[in-house]
């Protein structure tokens, strides 16, 4: 590992937490493409590096802040967590038997989609 990627990793890891900190966003969209662009991981390692870093509580201290202020709603939060256990093993079983341009554009058209709506309808 050398300086740049080291770089590269701190870049990743300051800009995903901030967005989300600031705009609710999963990391995995922040962090995927700018590991698969940046550092040419393929789009499963980009996934599971994503998910690793997620699967320890980095978003506490931001959740915090939130909860602080009423913004946060722990009774929802926690059953979307608990789902999203569920929900995250079955994708990740599928992910990991399709092919990296299949997931790659998969990954795509959801971003895509999602943003089109964000930035054209309420």
């Amino acid at each position: 590992m050398n300086l740049t990627i080291i770089l590269f990793l701190v870049i990743i890891g300051i800009l995903s937490g901030f967005l989300s900190g600031m705009m609710g966003v999963g990391g995995g969209v922040i962090m995927v493409p700018l590991m698969v662009f940046l550092l040419g991981f393929s789009q499963h390692e980009a996934q599971g590096t994503s998910l690793a870093v997620l699967a320890v509580p980095v978003t506490f201290l931001a959740a915090y802040n939130y909860h602080m202020e009423e913004g946060l709603n722990w009774k929802y939060a926690l059953i979307i967590a608990v789902s999203f256990v569920v929900g995250g093993y079955l994708g990740s079983k599928l992910a990991v038997n399709i092919g990296d341009l299949l997931l790659k554009r998969i990954f795509g058209v959801i971003m895509l989609i999602a943003s089109i709506k964000l930035i054209f309808f309420k």
